[in-house]
């Protein structure tokens, strides 16, 4: 029986998805080959030759399934795929730009057989150089994201990496393992957010059931964030994810609120472009504006 399915999203990382998997292989070889873990690769029409360069693993994991699209379906979709072919109890989708360090998932897996009530479980995720990411953190009312938009989530507001397992609102999909029954219940991840905030969407969904998240730091991971993207397409969905958020799941009059708050943070960093003589941060929000509101 296989007891965890590993979904890893692959776009032009072929480096960082090959050490990905090495990593998973070097620590779970053993689980891979008694056929109680899998590893699922979905690859989203990458130009760098990943699907080849990762076909050639298969001699060392029996257990590996490669999925290839012929578009880059974004982080959501391709997820969903993923999820789709596995057979594990558990799914745990784990970016390709992370490297894993321990046997921690062992233990997350032991700790959701003894805790039927939680649905989803975040794991502790470092920086290269050792510091520790905050990857759990507070749902996004206005408040919180007014926070959020003044930069303070970087002091420990709102997001945070707890020292203890202890219940949160959402874990980052970076690594989140989930029941694979509720994650259907839940019908995966929303598509039509094609990059962030879907880690915080599905929390919030299953929240709303009577689903509970929570966040695991016994586990070993190095995460490089921004593996397959860049700044200003992070900002412009960041804009994108929020405001489709607040519009599927909150009053319209919180739905406004939040877009004057975005559109006010942009005009201000627009400025201090102009201001500056800094044409990438003008251009940036003039990006995040044009394309959302």
């Amino acid at each position: 029986m296989i007891k965890l399915s590993i979904v890893a999203l692959s776009y032009n990382t072929k480096d960082l998805t090959l050490a990905c998997l090495k990593s998973v292989v070097s620590q779970y070889k053993q689980k891979l080959e008694k056929k109680e873990f899998e590893v699922i690769v979905v690859d989203n029409n990458s130009s760098d030759n990943s699907v080849a360069e990762i076909s050639n693993l298969k001699s060392q994991v029996s257990n590996l399934i490669i999925i290839q699209n012929k578009e880059n379906l974004g982080f959501g979709k391709g997820c969903n795929l993923g999820a789709k072919s596995a057979k594990g109890k558990y799914v745990l989708f784990l970016n390709s730009d992370t490297q894993v360090f321990d046997k921690g998932f062992l233990s997350m897996i032991d700790f959701l057989d003894k805790n039927s009530n939680v649905a989803v479980l975040g794991g502790k995720l470092e920086n290269n150089d050792g510091s520790i990411q905050r990857s759990c953190g507070k749902f996004y009312n206005l408040f919180n994201l007014l926070i959020m938009l003044l930069g303070l989530e970087r002091f420990g507001f709102l997001r945070s990496s707890p020292n203890k397992i202890q219940k949160v609102d959402w874990v980052s999909g970076a690594c989140m393992m989930v029941r694979a029954d509720i994650f259907e219940k839940l019908t995966g991840f929303d598509e039509k957010l094609f990059m962030y905030m879907e880690d915080m969407e599905i929390c919030f969904r299953a929240n709303k059931l009577g689903f509970v998240t929570y966040f695991y730091p016994n586990v070993k991971l190095k995460h490089k964030s921004l593996g397959s993207s860049n700044r200003t397409f992070a900002i412009i969905n960041i804009y994108k994810g929020i405001l489709y958020f607040y519009s599927k799941h909150k009053t319209h009059l919180e739905y406004l609120v939040a877009k004057l708050f975005l559109i006010t943070k942009a005009g201000i960093l627009i400025l201090v472009g102009l201001l500056t003589f800094n044409s990438e941060l003008r251009g940036r929000y003039q990006k995040a504006i044009s394309e959302n509101l």
